[in-house]
């Protein structure tokens, strides 16, 4: 049997957050290997589909068999339905869903492998008492568990080594973003010969870690700025009264589709994506949405935090500014907002970047190179 006659399953426990578009489309990008999805609950999102398999109905009943895959991390349940995939691998997104399903994986006697992507191992395995202590265990038992850990950057890669994962399994990956459909495209070059729409967008969830309020404070210093967030989260009541106090020119579009995401930053002088490490330890791994904004040849403005470095380099392919520093921000929007030039130059090299590190098909290729070397060495063994 060749590859190309392999299913790999895809694990994730909720299926599937709008956020998590970057894990549909990987696994859309496949070519040798056949895509299976599989969870233990549906997400109603528009990027969820009727071809997705999931272990418990969305009911009373199924939310408590979740709970208690989460407790015991097996499942009868979710064990035979693996079983009747019949896979060739599993690929299992972040660290705690890469335990619920290692057990049945081992059973099965099918190579795991697992992507680390921020959350995972820093808000979750920073949590105290003991709650913390069982999901460094169980993080600990998946990572031994597995054939190849993946992670999204460098610095996530030396958080799971210091978790306990083998240096020797951990494999830096980027996912990396599609290239524009040719509507898309036409749509992009349209709004980029156009005059610009926003000054400043935002995509993602209105959380600590995305250093949403620290924009809005940067944008308070800022006359005449026209700035768009897309997206939606716990922060969302906070930022529109913050930004509304502040007299912000500020437009709030909540989730989005993937296209509609793209038609906003193509019309956007800048993107702004200042992360920050939250309170609870909470961080990135890399953003897809910088890599989103780059490719369409749009300048970030973002922070020195976790691996958006690995992808944006200072007065080359973006700007940078350290984490919480609103006034910082505030600035280096400051900058590109009065220098057309500057703009060009670093929107031109920040598409270059994308399109030589981190487009979607390029990395997928790479991702089933790793498949197959995992397939290889089970069968060396």
């Amino acid at each position: 049997m060749t590859a190309a006659d392999q299913v790999v399953v895809i694990w994730r426990s909720l299926l599937l957050p709008g956020s998590e578009t970057f894990i549909r489309n990987q696994a859309d990008a496949l070519t040798r290997w056949r895509p299976a999805f599989l969870g233990a609950l549906k997400f109603d999102s528009v990027i969820a589909r009727d071809t997705d398999v999931t272990a418990y109905p969305n009911s009373a009943g199924g939310r408590r068999a979740f709970l208690r895959l989460r407790a015991l991390g097996r499942s009868s349940r979710v064990h035979h339905l693996l079983a009747g995939m019949r896979p060739g691998l599993v690929h299992a997104h972040f660290g705690g869903d890469g335990w619920l399903i290692s057990r049945s994986a081992v059973r099965l006697g099918v190579p795991l492998v697992i992507t680390l992507h921020g959350q995972d191992v820093t808000r979750q395995a920073n949590a105290r008492g003991a709650r913390g202590f069982r999901y460094r265990r169980n993080l600990r038992s998946a990572f031994s568990r597995a054939a190849l850990v993946l992670a999204v950057s460098e610095h996530i890669r030396q958080r799971a080594i210091e978790l306990g994962a083998d240096p020797a399994k951990v494999r830096v990956h980027h996912i990396g973003v599609p290239a524009p459909t040719a509507p898309a495209a036409a749509a992009a070059a349209a709004a980029a010969a156009a005059e610009k729409e926003w000054d400043v967008v935002f995509v993602g969830r209105f959380v600590e870690k995305k250093g949403i309020d620290d924009l809005v404070e940067a944008l308070g210093q800022l006359d005449g700025v026209r700035a768009l967030f897309i997206g939606s989260g716990p922060m969302e009541a906070t930022v529109r009264g913050r930004a509304a106090a502040l007299g912000l020119d500020a437009t709030f579009l909540g989730a989005q589709d993937p296209a509609a995401v793209s038609r906003s930053l193509a019309a956007a002088h800048v993107f702004a994506s200042p992360s920050k490490t939250a309170a609870n330890g909470d961080a990135e791994g890399l953003p897809t949405t910088i890599l989103e904004a780059q490719r369409l040849g749009v300048p970030v403005v973002s922070t020195y935090h976790g691996g958006i470095p690995e992808a944006v380099s200072h007065g080359e392919t973006g700007l940078l500014v350290a984490e919480g520093d609103p006034a910082g921000l505030a600035d280096c929007i400051r900058r590109l907002l009065a220098d057309e030039q500057l703009r060009v130059r670093l929107g031109s090299q920040a598409r270059r970047n994308a399109e030589a590190h981190f487009d979607l098909a390029t990395q997928t290729r790479l991702l089933e190179d790793l498949y197959e070397s995992v397939m290889s060495q089970r069968f060396s063994s």
